[in-house]
């Protein structure tokens, strides 16, 4: 037994000795180790020096989004930004319950950027509100309706550009300007003409003036302007379905002359453009080949190739129905040249069946038929199958047609050499009616 005692005091106890601490040492290492985990989960920043988590900090981990920014509006003392923002997301709910929302977008109460940008905005507006500084409050709310540009936010984005421009002190700021300006371009989208020329109106009284330019620099006196063209064109929509060609050329004229003050020549080509095709379905082809010449001087100055290509399928439309066949298929020719050289290809195909059915009225089937077969190859590319089915009727019509010509008087003869030949082609007939050198044209005949 003494030996045993010995050999343990040689080779010394089995776990290490821990040296002896006093009570309060322990407790000291205990608080320490407890500092450090707090330091831990503290949130970076000025509160990361802070040994517990205030009241307002535990808050902000218990209560919701909503709650937080509302109460902390409130504690700042911005009643008015709490009660429009109260209303907003009110507003909000109910659109969603209405509408019976099915998409996966959070409610706005749990969209943080877009709670935190009110919260931000509303309460810099109700601050320069509170110092009568009317501007500021405008730029405020034009930048809340800029920020809600995507589609599923245009209620906010209407209600914030009207909060703008529709104020009594400041309303005629260049902020609430650039709103009514936005306004007009809105209700253009939604089709409301009435309300869309109410606002480009106002905005352009407003401006006038002015030297004013929106929020990317263009002038604000024009981008009313170019507003007030395109209201005045769609307005014309209705009496040209109605056949009122007065009505119709009234509002186009009043449409383009806008359109050449606003200084845009995209626009005052397509005014004019439209204004000549008016004139066309009114009969008065002079005066729309006229609007169509100066179409083409537009579009040489914007090099606008598809523009020039329809400025010339207009005129020939205006040229054949005049019977200058000659003149017509010049027209067309040019149009080809157009659509090839600039790799318009849907606007090739087109030009190809324009000139087959200007040949077609000639009663020069064959030669319709070769252009008709090209605009059949051109849809091949273009894998365009309602234009392909278009083409290949009109090439099956115009080799029929060229085969009537051939052969219709030995139908008529009753001679027996007639009726030999007439067995004769029928047993030859086929893809070598449409010519060996065709490649692709090969399928179009024998379609038919």
């Amino acid at each position: 037994m003494k030996s045993v005692v010995k050999q343990q005091q040689h080779f010394g106890s089995f776990l290490p000795e821990i040296p002896s601490r006093s009570n309060n040492e322990g407790k000291k290492s205990t608080q320490h180790s407890r500092r450090m985990q707090q330091k831990e989960f503290l949130p970076p920043g000025p509160h990361q020096s802070a040994e517990v988590l205030s009241k307002a900090e535990i808050s902000l981990f218990r209560n919701s989004l909503k709650q937080n920014i509302c109460v902390e509006l409130l504690q700042q003392g911005f009643h008015r930004s709490f009660s429009e923002l109260f209303l907003l997301l009110r507003s909000d709910q109910q659109r969603r319950a209405e509408e019976e929302f099915e998409s996966d977008e959070l409610p706005l109460e749990q969209q943080w950027d877009k709670m935190e940008t009110l919260r931000r905005h509303l309460s810099r507006a109700e601050q320069a509100e509170n110092t009568c500084s009317w501007t500021v409050v405008c730029d405020q709310r034009l930048f809340l309706a800029q920020f809600f540009s995507s589609p599923e936010d245009g209620w906010l984005c209407s209600h914030f550009y009207h909060s703008c421009a529709d104020r009594e002190q400041g309303g005629r700021s260049r902020p609430a300007t650039e709103a009514r300006a936005c306004l007009a371009e809105v209700y253009l989208q939604l089709g409301d003409l009435q309300a869309a020329r109410q606002q480009a109106d106002q905005c352009l009284q407003q401006a006038e003036g002015e030297g004013w330019v929106d929020s990317s620099g263009q002038p604000l006196r024009l981008r009313a302007l170019r507003a007030l063209s395109s209201v005045y064109s769609r307005l014309a929509d209705a009496p040209l379905e109605a056949e009122d060609h007065s009505e119709a050329l009234r509002l186009l004229h009043r449409g383009h002359s806008i359109a050449a003050e606003a200084e845009d020549k995209k626009l005052e080509f397509d005014t004019l453009f439209r204004l000549g095709l008016t004139y066309q379905s009114a009969g008065d082809h002079d005066t729309a080949k006229q609007l169509f010449n100066t179409c083409m001087q537009i579009c040489g100055s914007l090099h606008d190739a598809e523009g020039l290509g329809k400025s010339y399928k207009a005129l020939s439309k205006s040229i054949e129905s005049e019977g200058n066949t000659q003149e017509t298929l010049e027209c067309l020719e040019k149009l080809v040249d157009i659509s090839r050289d600039n790799g318009l290809k849907r606007n090739l195909a087109d030009a190809f069946i324009c000139l087959g059915n200007t040949y077609f009225t000639m009663r020069e089937y064959s030669r319709a038929s070769e252009f008709f077969l090209q605009g059949y190859e051109v849809s091949c590319e273009l894998g365009d199958v309602a234009l392909l089915q278009k083409a290949q009727v009109l090439v099956g019509t115009s080799r029929a047609r060229s085969l009537f010509g051939k052969f219709s008087a030995d139908v008529e003869s009753c001679s027996p050499a007639a009726l030999k030949r007439l067995i004769s082609w029928k047993d030859t007939r086929g893809r070598q009616e449409v010519g060996s050198d065709s490649t692709g044209s090969d399928a179009a005949a024998a379609w038919f």
